[in-house]
């Protein structure tokens, strides 16, 4: 009862806000349109948090994403791949949700082959038998395609850019035990994982994907005007093409093969 109760006050907020976002704030939905311009309902709000994370990250997290660019590059490619594996388990019903069958069957047979062949995902055995990794599909892409709009342009403290749809479905899916890595690590005791395990594996998550891009945000901080509005941009182009599934690149980053290209310093 208490998660029904959870998940009709989430879905409840959702369509209010977006009720409220009105024509000129919405983002078009289907994948077979083009997006419109997000509305921006929280700037002063967003600017003090995005200020606050900028602190935050200079002073932590890119030191600790610059140490972490120095391990050997078997590890951070290992480390990378596992991680890749483990989104599997959100991709998978997500595709399903949104009628890709052929992907769910692929990603299914990548994960089994890559948790068993791939030792946890370390090495990604299931590309060399001709299963290529596909594109990542979360909750908030799902009710993209649903037609749910993305509402306010938020950024969250330590986590960044967002939309109300996004957080909303990122959270709500936690709290109605939609991930399976969170039931097993966190929501349920099972002996085998910890609530540790969830944490260490996002928090390294985010940590990988800032060592990837360090060069890619400095180059974009130093070349703005507004930073704060060059991030916006660069947030919503990503998002967009990830719901249309497009293969076009917002910023110049890395995948798990080229970090043998990337030179410490």
């Amino acid at each position: 009862m208490k998660k029904i109760l959870i998940t009709s006050f989430l879905i409840a907020t959702l369509l209010i806000f977006n009720a409220g976002a009105g024509t000129d704030g919405e983002m078009s939905i289907s994948k077979k349109n083009s997006a419109k311009e997000i509305k921006e309902c929280f700037e002063g709000i967003n600017r003090v948090i995005f200020k606050v994370n900028q602190v935050l990250d200079r002073s932590l997290f890119k030191p600790i994403a610059k140490g972490y660019r120095k391990l050997p590059n078997p590890i951070k490619s290992g480390t990378g791949n596992a991680l890749n594996n483990l989104s599997h388990l959100v991709t998978v019903p997500n595709n399903i949700l949104q009628g890709e069958f052929k992907d769910a069957g692929t990603n299914t047979i990548r994960f089994i082959v890559n948790t068993t062949a791939g030792v946890l995902g370390v090495f990604d055995v299931a590309a060399t038998i001709g299963f290529e990794n596909l594109d990542k599909e979360d909750y908030g892409q799902t009710l993209a395609t649903w037609g749910v709009g993305p509402g306010c342009y938020i950024v969250i403290p330590v986590l960044g850019p967002s939309t109300l749809r996004d957080t909303i479905s990122s959270f709500g899916s936690l709290a109605v035990n939609l991930d399976p890595w969170y039931n097993v690590s966190v929501a349920r005791d099972t002996h085998h994982f910890s609530d540790f395990d969830y944490y260490a594996s996002r928090g390294t998550k985010a940590l990988d994907f800032r060592a990837k891009n360090i060069d890619s945000f400095e180059n974009l901080e130093k070349n703005s005007m507004d930073f704060y509005a060059s991030v916006k941009s660069l947030y919503i182009q990503d998002r967009k093409q990830k719901i249309l599934n497009s293969k076009l690149s917002t910023i110049e980053t890395q995948d798990d093969s080229d970090w043998e290209e990337i030179e410490s310093k």
